[in-house]
């Protein structure tokens, strides 16, 4: 999925193995992600799809007047969030330690890969029932009340 004010730009699908930069577009005040050698088109993903980051997470603190943050995860799995809740940013990336970051609020000019994406259904529909159903209930209930998050130790160093 591509967040709401990405609409105006263009789009297409994640596909696994997808090399990614955080980005500001040109007709949008949003963050997103693009691919490095389309930096004008906007990547969505699917709730689901799992990426890694080549360094350290780092992002913009909720009031941006503090210098930005750094997590120490590099794995991470994107869900939505907030769906019930029109004129706000949904795009967001759950890490192993259950913390939930805004897409948005990633700081620009950072490189990541797309590992897996969502298995799709048995009729093909690759919109992952399972995980659109899970977002969904997830948009409606306090994001600590759900279980963490788990992923395989990924060996990151090996080219894709």
């Amino acid at each position: 999925m591509c967040d709401y004010s990405l609409h105006l730009t263009s789009s297409r699908p994640a596909r696994v193995g997808d090399r990614l930069v955080t980005t500001t577009f040109a007709n949008s005040i949003t963050r997103g992600l693009a691919a490095t050698e389309e930096p004008n088109v906007a990547v969505c993903l699917l709730p689901g799809t799992e990426v890694a980051f080549e360094e350290p997470v780092e992002y913009n603190r909720a009031f941006g007047v503090l210098p930005n943050a750094r997590s120490n995860e590099r794995v991470a799995r994107f869900r939505q969030v907030n769906k019930d809740q029109p004129d706000v940013h949904h795009d967001a990336l759950e890490f192993p330690s259950g913390q939930i970051l805004l897409i948005h609020r990633l700081s620009p000019g950072q490189r990541l890969v797309v590992l897996q994406l969502p298995a799709a259904t048995p009729a093909g529909d690759t919109t992952h029932r399972a995980a659109a159903d899970r977002e969904q209930r997830i948009g409606q209930t306090d994001v600590r009340d759900e279980p963490r998050a788990t992923f395989p130790n990924q060996d990151l160093s090996a080219p894709a």
